[in-house]
Formats: structure tokens, C-alpha cells, sequence
């Protein structure tokens, strides 16, 4: 049966298009359909969910999906196969702006599968779709029977000449030093992504509160269409089975002696396996012969929630943390640099029990990665990997690609990064990998602060030292109680209510990353917490710099060497050579690597090699390609042939002049035989050149002392 499409527009100011938001007309068998329209750029999205919970399911499955069509952008995917693929490290980027915002939202103890899936079918080239793929998932849910508690959205705020302006278009967000994709109920912020050009604590709560007002207008629009819609209520769903009197017995036998283990300042394998063994010995105290199963199958659950709650109470009413410290304290810091010998940069960081090996290695414009999406093709010329391997944990798990969770920590480091790097002029492409080799909270601000301590250790010329802390929040809804953790461990991460990455320099911040598992955060709150964030970078960038307190001022020996050349612009064939034969022959002979580029109509030509000696052979190879002859230089000739008359050398690069037997030597003389050979390299002065001919006309005697009685023509040059 047809329906009647319903729609709704949002006209957020600042001379931004305005957003349409539909549904009713597209994929009317799922349970919520829209389509979010800004410009040229068409977002749908879909969400369905199982009306009940698999059987023992003891958590929320929730899947978020964003893919964008090539198809979208008038594009075939450039792939083998020509189709889309898994989703690129892009999409999940976007996917996880996504899943981080709507999670939190769900009730507790709604278990039913719900799967997300946000779809580009239209792509505007000026239109950025990542700040309308929340909106339109959001909108789905609340056009459908889905039970999430609260609408939300999501909305990017950039900074562009001094002024906040939401989601900008591509071309504005060129000159944004500023740039974070915000997400919030209508009360409350909850997830916060992005980066900035060392901004303020300060500039950041404003643009919270920029994004929060304009995240307002959106909410209003999409319970306008639910309205259109009408969706009344949200469904009912089956609750998990509980039993207050298990509850009760797993409190009594167990909370006195989880108390003594929390507060006990263990180590986190000692801990944990302290708390294990708690847990099998609480579970011994029930009979498994008179106790139902499904009572038995609450024992575990219940002692979750026991260390869910004597966890968080000693940290809320005793200001103490799992590992003894107060609430404040950055746990103990070691760091080395350069302490493996053929990587061209290296760094150990460890922060308590968390600990980064990251190397740097720089390459050639060759070794760029290509970044592609529906719309855009970019290449990058610095690379951030986050790896994760299961030891680091003390698990076994199988090794695989990347999941989520890597891209997602190695994108943030990426952006912390990036802001200190040089210009685009810099010509190495560079990598940079990080294996966590021990986990306990916050591997991917270790990871920022180890990559930092590495490229100063390449003599990458980064200027200042960037580093990263992660902030918890402890929150007791009862009587309003709260701490503000700084440097949280993995345990105070799995309990808390939020995690709250900040990296920055001395000058301000450079990436954020904040995830609520609560319903929101008040601005109050965020002010607090980063500013208690800003005291522990400053304390740990203390200790960066005093391992190392600036880059080296050269690449290490075994790192490729560059020069830069800048030439005019129409030498560039003349050095490439027809069919590339003259800079092929430059590579071989000289064992470098060799790139042009036209930029700003002059030519940039890069040359890379691991061996000083070729370098220097390759730069002056082209300078003498693009050198101009100059009347009175003196340059070093290679005899390429013998005649009668003189011998033809080359003086130049391509650039070859006669040598006339009169010019060899002061004196007379019938034949060059003895005097030079082929492949002989001598000294010439370039003395004119022919005006009816334009040959060049050379002199080596000019350059020998003068023999006693020779004689001087009138007008000839009278030598050295």
C-alpha cells in the first residue's frame, strides 16, 4: 500500500542550504526510512530491529553502517571487482560517529539486535556528508517504533577568520583551524570529535555551545516529522529475566571482600585475577542441584553490577582510585627514544601499565596514500597505524586486519599529529606505526605521545611536542555526586561514564575525543575536565622534553637524504627527458629517486637517496641541465671526441662546445695525441660564442700560466 511521503526543512543560517528531511517514500518495509537532502548531497537511512532478543543475550547488538556509492558521485569504484568493497577507513570513521552517539541512548536492558545503515546516494562536491550522517540516522529512529530513549543529531562546527560556522562546505573548511563534529541530546552533549590549530579550553566550550544551539534546531525538525509520521509510542520489549534475591545473596557474600580488593592498590592482573576468584567463590555458595538455571545464569550479571557499584562508590565518597591514586595523578612516565638501530626514528613510551613501541619511516612523494572517496581523490604525505595485538592484554585472540577500534585510536593520534607537521613543501612522505605493547587505559594518547617523541627522533622538523591524556568521570545520579578522573585506567574506563581523550601542546589543544556512556554531559562538567586535562599534558610534556627537548637537526645516516630543487618551469621536460630517458638515467646512475612536480609555475624537483654521494651527483647533474651558459664561467669539461682541429667536449648537462687545438695549450701544437683522450676531464672557460653560429666557444689555455716571451693578441684574453 502506498504511502503519502512526509517531509520537513531546516534552515540553519549563515547562508547554508537548507536540509530536507523525508520519509514515507523509500524502503517502506523497514522500521524507519529517511532521506536527508542538503544541497546535492542525499543521505538514506534505514533502521531495523528484532522484535525480541536472541535467547541469552547479555548485551546490546548494535550495528551503525555508513557506505557511500561511487555511483553518487557520477564515479566507477577503482577496484577490480568495480563495485564497492568493505567499508574504507572513511566509513568507518563516519560509522563510528555515529554508534558512539546512539548507543548511550538505548535503555539498559533492551537487548533486541538493531542494525543502522546510512547510505550516499547523491554527492554534492561541495557538501560534506559526515555532518548529515547522525541526523539521518537519528531521524530514522525517531520516525520509527524503535525504542531509543531521546532524539539526537550531530553537526560540525568550524572555526573560519575568527567566526564559528556549522557544517561548512568543503571549500570553507580549506581555511578552518578549527574542525569537530559534535553530537547532543537536547539537554546534553554526548560524543565530541575533532581537531584544531592549538585552541584554547575556552574556544572549545564555545564551540560546544555553537553546536548544542544548532543541534537544537535540528531535534525539533525531526520530532516535527515523527509528528508528520505518526509515531506515538515506542515499542514494547521483552525485559531480561531478574531475581532480586540472587541480587541481594551476591551483594551480601561479595561486597565487603570486592571492597578490599578495589581499594588494595594491586596491579590489573592481579586484581583481575583476584576478582575472578571472588566471583567462582560466590558462585560455589549456590547449589546448583535446587537452584533454577535461569537463576544461576543471574549470579554472573550480578556480580558485574557489584563491582559496577563498589568501584565507583570508594572513587565518588572515598576519592580513591583501583591503583592508590588520587583523582588527579598521572601515573608514573618512562620514555626513550632512538632505541632501535635501523628504523629512521623510534620511541618507547610507557605510562603505568600502558606502553607504545612507535617507529617513523620516511619515504619518497611515491609512497603517498591515496584517500578515496565518492567525491574526492587525495593523496596524504602523512601516515598514522595504531596496532593492537592481543598480548598487550595478556589474551590470545587471532591476528587480524584492523578492527574499528584500531582505525578510530590511530585516526585521533593522526589528527593530534598532523597539526605540528610541516608544510606540504616538506618532501618526505611519512609513516608512522604504533604497537601497544601493554594495555591498561589509554593506549591511544600513549600512542600520540610515543609518535611525538619519534619523529623529533627522525629529525622530522616538527616545532613543539604534542601529547594526550585520557579523562573518566565518575557520576552518581542520587545526589548529584561526580569526580573527574584524570589518566584513566581500563577498568575505570569499563565502569565510568565517560572517556575523554585530549591532546594538545603547550599552547593549546590539537585533538579531542569524548565518549559518554550516560545520558550527557553538562558544559559545567566539560569546562572542569578540561582543564584539569590541561595540567596533565603539561605534566607529561615536562617529561618529553626533557628526553628530548627539540628534533635532531638532521635525518639519521641510514635515512633517505633529499634535496629540493626549484627550476623554471620550462626546464622541467628538458630534466624529465623525451619518454622520461634523461631522469630514468639519472636515477640508475646515481641510485636516487627522482620527482617533479609543477607547482605555482615553477618546477619542484625532490631527490631522494640513501646515499649522500648519489644525491649530491643527482642535484648537480640538474643544475647543469638547467644551467645557462654564462660567458667568463669556468667549468669541468668531459672530452667526448677527437678531430683535427680540437676535441668537442661536454661542459654542460646536453651542452657542448669545440675546444680548437689552438685553445689547448700555449704552445703549438700539429695533434692532440697526448695531449688529451676521450673521456679526459678538463677545465675550460667559456669565452662567447659565435654570432653567426651560436656555438659556444671554449679556452683551456686561458686557464694555464702564461709562458715568458708568449705574446698577447690585441682583444685576446690574457689568462689566469
Amino acid at each position: 500500500m502506498l504511502t503519502q511521503p512526509k517531509s520537513t526543512t531546516i534552515n540553519m543560517g549563515g547562508g547554508q542550504p537548507p536540509i530536507t528531511i523525508g520519509t514515507g517514500k523509500l524502503a517502506r518495509q523497514a522500521d524507519g526510512s529517511v532521506t536527508v537532502q542538503c544541497g546535492n548531497t542525499i543521505l538514506f537511512a534505514t533502521v531495523v530491529a528484532n522484535k525480541e532478543p536472541k535467547p541469552g543475550q547479555s548485551f546490546f547488538p548494535l550495528s551503525v553502517d555508513y557506505q557511500e556509492k561511487f555511483a553518487s558521485a557520477g564515479r566507477i569504484p577503482g577496484s577490480f571487482f568495480k563495485r564497492e568493497g568493505k567499508l574504507s577507513d572513511y566509513e568507518v570513521l563516519i560509522s563510528r560517529l555515529v554508534d558512539r552517539a546512539l548507543r548511550p541512548l538505548f535503555p539498559e536492558d533492551y537487548f533486541c539486535e538493531v542494525q543502522v545503515i546510512i547510505t550516499l546516494i547523491s554527492s554534492d562536491k561541495d557538501i560534506l556528508p559526515d555532518s548529515l550522517a547522525c541526523l539521518a540516522a537519528s531521524a530514522a529512529l525517531a520516525v520509527s517504533d524503535v525504542p531509543i530513549q531521546e532524539v539526537i543529531s550531530e553537526v560540525r562546527v568550524s572555526r573560519i577568520g575568527g567566526q564559528f560556522i556549522i557544517n561548512p562546505t568543503r571549500t570553507q573548511m580549506a581555511e578552518s583551524d578549527m574542525d569537530f563534529i559534535i553530537a547532543a541530546t537536547e539537554e546534553n552533549i554526548m560524543m565530541v570529535e575533532g581537531e584544531s590549530k592549538e585552541c584554547s579550553e575556552e574556544d572549545l566550550v564555545q564551540a560546544l555551545q555553537v553546536a548544542h544551539n544548532a543541534i537544537r534546531v535540528q531535534i525539533a525538525a525531526q520530532k516535527e516529522l515523527a509528528a508528520q509520521a505518526g509515531v506515538a509510542a515506542k515499542r514494547e520489549y521483552t525485559k531480561p529475566y531478574r531475581n532480586e534475591e540472587i541480587k541481594n545473596k551476591v551483594y551480601a557474600l561479595g561486597q565487603q571482600k570486592l571492597h578490599a580488593i578495589a581499594t588494595s592498590a594491586s596491579a590489573k592482573h592481579d586484581r583481575s585475577d583476584a576478582i575472578k576468584a571472588l566471583g567462582i567463590e560466590i558462585a560455589a555458595e549456590f547449589d546448583v542441584e535446587t537452584t533454577p538455571v535461569e537463576d544461576l545464569a543471574l549470579i554472573g550479571h550480578y556480580y558485574h553490577d557489584l563491582q559496577y557499584d563498589v568501584v565507583r562508590n570508594m572513587i565518588l565518597d572515598e576519592r580513591v582510585r583501583l591503583d592508590g591514586r588520587d583523582l588527579v595523578t598521572v601515573r608514573p612516565l618512562a620514555m626513550e627514544t632512538d632505541l632501535l638501530p635501523t628504523p629512521h626514528g623510534s620511541a618507547l613510551f610507557t605510562r603505568g601499565e600502558t606502553q607504545s613501541l612507535t617507529t617513523v619511516t620516511l619515504g619518497t612523494p611515491q609512497d603517498e596514500l591515496l584517500v578515496e572517496s565518492a567525491q574526492t581523490s587525495d593523496y596524504t604525505k602523512f601516515i598514522l597505524h595504531y596496532n593492537f595485538p592481543p598480548f598487550s592484554t595478556g589474551e590470545i585472540k587471532m591476528l587480524r586486519g584492523p578492527g574499528r577500534r584500531e582505525v578510530g585510536h590511530g585516526n585521533l593520534a593522526m589528527r593530534s599529529l598532523k597539526q605540528m607537521m610541516p608544510s606540504a613543501e616538506y618532501p618526505y612522505t611519512v609513516r608512522v606505526v604504533s604497537d601497544i605493547l601493554e594495555s591498561n587505559g589509554s593506549s591511544s594518547m600513549a600512542t600520540v605521545c610515543a609518535g611525538s617523541l619519534a619523529l623529533m627522533d627522525a629529525g622530522v622538523p616538527v616545532p613543539k611536542h604534542v601529547s594526550g591524556v585520557a579523562m573518566g568521570l565518575i557520576s552518581r545520579a542520587s545526589d548529584g555526586k561526580y569526580a573527574i578522573l584524570t589518566d584513566i585506567l581500563g577498568d575505570e574506563d569499563h565502569l565510568g561514564d565517560m572517556d575523554f581523550k585530549v591532546t594538545g601542546t603547550r599552547d593549546g589543544i590539537c585533538g579531542v575525543q569524548m565518549d559518554i556512556k550516560v545520558d550527557g554531559l553538562s558544559m559545567d562538567v566539560m569546562r572542569e575536565a578540561l582543564l584539569q586535562a590541561r595540567d596533565a599534558r603539561l605534566h607529561i610534556l615536562d617529561h618529553m622534553y626533557a628526553t628530548v627537548p627539540a628534533h635532531r637537526a638532521e635525518v639519521k645516516p641510514h635515512a633517505p637524504r633529499m634535496e629540493m630543487l626549484i627550476i623554471d618551469k620550462e626546464f622541467i621536460g628538458a630534466v624529465i627527458g623525451p619518454g622520461g630517458k634523461v631522469i630514468q638515467e639519472m636515477q640508475k646512475v646515481t641510485g636516487t629517486t627522482i620527482n617533479i612536480e609543477e607547482v605555482n609555475e615553477k618546477g619542484e624537483v625532490s631527490i631522494f637517496g640513501s646515499e649522500k654521494e648519489g644525491v649530491d651527483a643527482a642535484v648537480k647533474w640538474i643544475k647543469g641541465i638547467v644551467m645557462v651558459p654564462t660567458v667568463g664561467e669556468v667549468y669541468e669539461a668531459t672530452v667526448k671526441s677527437i678531430m683535427p682541429y680540437g676535441a668537442f667536449v661536454e661542459f654542460l648537462p646536453n651542452k657542448q662546445g669545440l675546444l680548437h687545438i689552438s685553445e689547448v695549450s700555449w704552445k703549438r701544437l700539429e695533434t692532440l695525441e697526448g695531449v688529451v683522450k676521450e673521456g679526459d676531464v678538463v677545465k675550460v672557460k667559456l669565452t662567447g660564442t659565435d654570432p653567426k653560429t651560436g656555438k659556444f666557444k671554449l679556452s683551456r689555455k686561458v686557464l694555464l700560466p702564461k709562458p715568458e716571451g708568449v705574446k698577447v693578441a690585441e682583444g685576446e684574453d690574457k689568462g689566469e
